[in-house]
């Protein structure tokens, strides 16, 4: 009985003997394991804030540029400046009207690409000015008053000094946007 007994504390002591040195070994282990995953994890987010910080240095002129281009495209629709550039080929007003409406939404669709370096509400101010400025240009020609091409431009002129154009609007809101980020 002795010998079972003696044979059951051995066997004790041997398992509480490599418990002590195994319980260190697994502590040390779960530390190491834990500072290491810190440590990498650490290492991968400055990797990414500094490939980020690379990216936004290189996209900077990118954007800059398509607020430009942008700029350029609200100026050149702009119905005073647009209308001085595109002169009637003939006096039907309706031809003229569509002749406009043309070099606008060709203007629009040489800029459509800037929309992804811009905001969403920036581009709708944009989109919203171009479909205004059109809007106008159609309500304006449907007036009984104007009889062709040269009395259509007239009062689109005059129009535009009675009320703060839609491109004027969207250019500001442009130049707000851009300070924002700079």
């Amino acid at each position: 009985d002795r010998k079972i007994y003696s044979k059951k504390n051995m066997n004790t002591d041997k398992i509480i003997e490599l418990a002590f040195y195994t319980l260190p070994a697994l502590i040390t282990g779960g530390v190491a394991y834990y500072l290491f995953n810190s440590y990498f994890n650490d290492q991968q987010n400055t990797r990414r804030w500094l490939v980020q910080k690379e990216n936004q240095k290189l996209g900077l002129p990118l954007r800059l540029q398509a607020y430009e281009r942008l700029a350029l495209f609200l100026e050149r629709i702009n119905p005073t400046k647009l209308l001085i550039r595109v002169a009637p080929l003939h006096q039907d007003k309706m031809a003229y009207q569509n002749l406009i409406i043309q070099h606008i939404e060709q203007e629009y669709e040489h800029n459509l690409t800037q929309q992804i370096y811009v905001s969403d509400e920036c581009w709708l101010m944009i989109l919203t000015a171009k479909n205004t400025v059109i809007q106008n240009i159609r309500k304006t020609a449907l007036s009984v008053d104007i009889t062709n091409a040269d009395k259509l431009r007239e009062t689109i002129l005059s129009n535009q000094l009675e009320a703060a154009s839609s491109t004027t609007i969207a250019l500001d809101f442009l130049k707000n946007e851009v300070t924002t980020f700079l």
